[in-house]
């Protein structure tokens, strides 16, 4: 497949066009899932049915296994970027609106940035400075504009915890960084997959045992959608968009998913776009496509941790 697309460079942006498409749509069911069953649990089968595909094409494309020194690494990174970043953000999402949630998380770039400067010690450039500051403004935006005109204690909370996914994925990312560079990222994906999976179905049996699951034809299709769609095959085409174009302009790629997750929020399940959504969401992507810019400006190094993107964040 990397050979065709190599040769059809066109197919490059339409499979980025599509696979953000998905993930933006992602995002609308993920919300509507929660009328069939927990988040937890949706949590569950989701990633569940992710991993298992996931894996098939491990085995499919011959990928080695991990070398044993490296599973407590991908342990933490699945803990950090599966287990914590989808159950705050499921969790959350009974509150708060599908489009605003896929903003919300798609703030992690401007975490990673911070974690980077601080813990890699990567120079902060003034256009990554610049970046931050129009980013962190429209976080700001958002939460102010809920906190002192919306008032509703549980989208404020629900807020918060989508933020602390976004920081956890940042976690994850710079983890990745120190100890996992050696290792492919498909390698990465799939077995942090695997064991922020098993933390997740560990926390449904304690959070979400013998409360009521609704499996019809339109809950399953949420489930197949978001988990061997949006999840492991979106992700796998990923890794080969990857691998022949340069990182800015993959990881500027990804600022459509949080726009499509607004636009189908809005236009599928009739969310609000307030105007505090709609000024954060510009100021936070604006700060995301700068600081990112000023990356590839002074870098041209490969992959990093920032990218080892799970879709929606699997999505």
């Amino acid at each position: 497949m990397k050979d065709f697309v190599l040769k059809h460079k066109w197919m490059v942006w339409m499979l980025i066009l599509l696979i953000t498409i998905i993930w933006g749509y992602a995002w609308v069911y993920m919300k509507a899932s929660l009328q069939f069953m927990g988040p937890f649990t949706f949590s569950a089968f989701r990633f569940g049915t992710g991993t298992i595909t996931l894996l098939l094409f491990v085995l499919f494309l011959k990928v080695r296994r991990p070398p044993r020194e490296m599973w407590k690494h991908l342990i933490v990174v699945g803990i950090l970027q599966t287990s914590i970043v989808f159950l705050l953000v499921m969790y959350g999402m009974q509150f708060v609106n599908a489009g605003k949630s896929s903003v919300l998380l798609y703030s992690m770039p401007l975490w990673s940035s911070i974690f980077a400067a601080k813990i890699l010690g990567e120079k902060v450039t003034p256009g990554k400075m610049l970046g931050l500051i129009s980013g962190m403004l429209g976080l700001v935006t958002i939460l102010g504009w809920d906190i002192f005109f919306v008032q509703d204690l549980q989208i404020i909370f629900g807020e918060l915890l989508i933020v602390i996914a976004a920081v956890s994925w940042a976690g994850a990312n710079v983890y990745y960084r120190l100890n996992l560079q050696g290792m492919t990222q498909l390698q990465v994906s799939a077995y942090q997959m695997l064991f922020g999976t098993l933390g997740i179905i560990i926390a449904t049996l304690f959070a979400e045992w013998g409360e009521p699951v609704v499996l019809t034809g339109e809950s399953i299709f949420y489930i197949l959608f978001t988990g061997v769609l949006a999840s492991a095959l979106c992700f796998t085409v990923w890794f080969v968009i990857l691998s022949v174009i340069d990182m800015v302009s993959a990881t500027l790629s990804t600022l459509l998913v949080p726009v499509f997750g607004l636009f189908l929020g809005w236009w599928l399940l009739d969310e609000n776009l307030t105007t505090g959504v709609i000024a954060g969401s510009l100021l936070i992507i604006v700060g995301i496509s700068v600081a990112q810019l000023s990356k590839g400006k002074q870098t041209t190094e490969g992959p990093e941790a920032g990218n080892t993107y799970s879709g929606d964040s699997s999505s």
